[in-house]
């Protein structure tokens, strides 16, 4: 199991080293653009945009887990139970999908066309191997034959509008853990 300091860890180096490289590239390929303020105030108020969304999902999908994936007392951020409902029910890596973002809403906010165009897709494929790689064994070790049959009838990542809404909208105080198609206060 990876510990939340080796995560923690690779975070900020996808955020350091992206926006390092991002910058220095574009003061080789783009001079022209990292000097003007009017594409740095467009970008930085995209940014603060994105960066609300990944804000938005970490926290719908922090409380989804938070209310069905544990039961009895745990540490925090800890889980003992597969959550298939709200955004889980159509994709296993919600939260992942919107921290994909965190990098991107840095290059914005730092106003760098290189990290935006050129470092963050890269980032956004390691990203997708380490789930895949890691996040994916941890999960087949810890609930078994469960998650093998949610991971054969639920994509890793699912970009239909009606699941990327999901995201954005938050859990019913008790929300219907047992059921993937409802929650008990629809």
């Amino acid at each position: 199991m990876v510990s939340n300091a080796v995560r923690a860890l690779v975070w900020l180096l996808f955020l350091v080293g992206g926006g390092w490289l991002g910058v220095w590239l574009d003061l080789r390929l783009w001079p022209a653009w990292w000097r003007n303020p009017v594409w740095h105030l467009a970008s930085a108020l995209a940014g603060f945009g994105v960066f609300w969304i990944v804000l938005t999902v970490s926290r719908v999908t922090g409380r989804w887990l938070a209310r069905c994936g544990r039961v009895g007392e745990l540490p925090r951020m800890q889980t003992n139970r597969l959550v298939t409902v709200g955004p889980y029910a159509c994709m296993r890596h919600p939260m992942h999908l919107g921290l994909m973002l965190f990098p991107l809403a840095f290059a914005l906010v730092l106003g760098s066309p290189a990290f935006f165009l050129l470092v963050w897709p890269l980032e956004v494929l390691a990203i997708v191997l380490l789930v895949l790689l890691v996040e994916e064994g941890e999960a087949r070790r810890k609930f078994g034959a469960d998650y093998a049959a949610y991971a054969r009838r639920v994509p890793a990542f699912n970009l239909a509008p009606s699941c990327l809404a999901k995201l954005l909208k938050d859990p019913p105080e008790r929300p219907d853990c047992t059921n993937p198609l409802r929650t008990a206060e629809e």
